[in-house]
Formats: C-alpha cells, sequence, structure tokens
C-alpha cells in the first residue's frame, strides 16, 4: 500500500504545467482580495480603449473571473498539458502555451476591431464603447491550443465526456468543440464569452504544429 501525499502529486506534474497552475491560482486568490484594479490594469481591452496596455496580451492569460472559470482551465491543462508537457519538454511547450495564448489575444483584439468600426459606422457609439470598455480574461485561448496539440499527437485518443456522457476520439473532440465555437461566434450566441480568442488559439497552435512538423522537429528541439 502507498501513500500519496498532495505534495507527492503535485511534484508528478511537469513543471510548467504545475507553475502555470499555481501561478493561475495565486493570481485569482490576489484579484479577490485587492478588487477591480487588478482587472483593470491586467485584463486585456481593445486597442482603441483609453485602458489598453501592451503588456495585457500576456497578462490577462492569468487572470479570471472567479473560482469555476478557473478551475475548469486548469483542470483542463492538467490532464492535456501534461501529456504535452511529457513529450515536448518544458521549454517546448512554455513556447507553445504562449503562442497559443497571445494568438488567442491578438485573434479576439482583431474581432473587437472589426465589431468597433462596424458600430461606429452604424451610428451607434454607445455600442463602441461597450466594446472598447470590456474586459477580457482568462487562459482559455492558451488551452484550446493546448486541446489542439493534443487533438494532433493523440487523435485517436479516446475521451470520456461528462457533460454529455458519450466517449470520442480526440480528433472528434476537438473538431465539434472548434465548430461550436466557430458557430457561436458567428451567430453571437453564448453570451460573453471570447470565442474567437478559442479559436485563435487553436489556430495558432495548428500553425505552430505543422511549422514543426514541416521542420521534422515536433518531437525535437
Amino acid at each position: 500500500m502507498r501513500n500519496y501525499s498532495f505534495g507527492g502529486f503535485m511534484s508528478s506534474i511537469p513543471p510548467v504545467t504545475r507553475n502555470l497552475i499555481i501561478i493561475n491560482t495565486i493570481v485569482l486568490i490576489f484579484t479577490v482580495l485587492t478588487g477591480d484594479k487588478m482587472y483593470e490594469m491586467f485584463s486585456l481591452f481593445a486597442f482603441e480603449s483609453t485602458l489598453f496596455k501592451p503588456w495585457q496580451i500576456i497578462t490577462h492569460m492569468f487572470m479570471h473571473g472567479g473560482f469555476w472559470h478557473l478551475f475548469f482551465n486548469m483542470y483542463t491543462l492538467l490532464i492535456f498539458g501534461t501529456q504535452l508537457e511529457r513529450v515536448w519538454g518544458s521549454k517546448k511547450f512554455l513556447l507553445f502555451y504562449f503562442v497559443t495564448g497571445i494568438g488567442a489575444a491578438l485573434c479576439h483584439n482583431l474581432v473587437v476591431h472589426l465589431q468597433i468600426n462596424h458600430a461606429l459606422a452604424a451610428g451607434n457609439a454607445a455600442k463602441a464603447q461597450a466594446a472598447m470598455m470590456t474586459p477580457t480574461v482568462g487562459a482559455s485561448g492558451a488551452i484550446y491550443g493546448v486541446l489542439l496539440g493534443y487533438g494532433m499527437l493523440w487523435p485517436n485518443s479516446v475521451l470520456q465526456l461528462l457533460i454529455p456522457p458519450v466517449r470520442l476520439t480526440a480528433k472528434w473532440f476537438v473538431i465539434i468543440f472548434g465548430a461550436i465555437e466557430l458557430v457561436t461566434g458567428l451567430t453571437g450566441m453564448g453570451g460573453n464569452i471570447a470565442h474567437f480568442a478559442h479559436l485563435g488559439g487553436m489556430l495558432f497552435g495548428l500553425a505552430l504544429i505543422l511549422y514543426w512538423k514541416k521542420r521534422g522537429k515536433l518531437y525535437s528541439d
């Protein structure tokens, strides 16, 4: 019989995945304690917004809107990021994580830029102002990139979903999630979820993996 402590469990997680989970958790706790100033400084705002700062392209990835937002992102990172980091190594996985997260931010802000211009052209200054002042937070763009990466490296791996309770291969899991994000993004469904950030993370993840494959470096430095 073996006894596994929490510390032992944490030490079994590859370092980048483990540290990302720890940093994101610490940032949420600090945000809860300090209030809206953290969101104003470190969330991602539209390029046109007076609140936009260049560092937000990175810092928004460590901000979350609450416990469950953080939990689902970090749980997904734990399940799928762990596998990618073990195959790629920490340095390569960290690069992939930030490329997909930053790519997600750029895609999201491009869409917001188009929405602002459309609203101004239609004479709806209030809608444009609202788009400028709405913050975006979360690691979801990078997480969708991680999902894409897992689906490409292990396309036939079978995943058991809880909701709905079905079994899918990883490639169909990624395709279905990507299609859902595209449809909900184009139709405006899904409330305040940044669908095009999710798609941006997948797009940049796809581009980076294809680049590594072309150069024969998918599994090497």
